[in-house]
């Protein structure tokens, strides 16, 4: 069984989808005529990669009258950084403050 997490990497680890993902994060909701602009993929790879992105529920597809636009969902990646980032964030963070705190202690004595 293929867990959320797996397809988020699965889905990060293609240069193109990361591209379309960079495209989303500048401006979202773009149509898939959008998405194909600048790319040198036909209409149905950039097709294949959103199926891919969405779904590791990295891009949410809306439907707006014939058109489907395509929006980024950062919370994937973000669960991402805080199960194997943010941690480490934390005891760095950590490290400054006793830091600070202890050059503090110095100055008062």
């Amino acid at each position: 069984m293929v867990t959320d997490e797996e397809n988020v990497f699965k889905a990060l680890a293609d240069k193109s989808r990361r591209q379309l993902l960079d495209q989303l994060r500048e401006k979202n909701g773009l149509s898939l005529g959008e998405l194909c602009e600048g790319h040198d993929m036909s209409r149905q790879a950039v097709t294949k990669h959103l199926v891919l992105l969405e779904a590791a529920n990295l891009v949410v597809a809306v439907k707006r009258g014939r058109e489907k636009l395509h929006y980024l969902n950062p919370v994937p990646i973000n669960d991402i950084y805080m199960r194997w980032i943010g941690k480490f964030e934390q005891d760095r963070v950590q490290t400054l403050h006793n830091l600070k705190e202890a050059l503090k202690e110095n100055d008062h004595e």
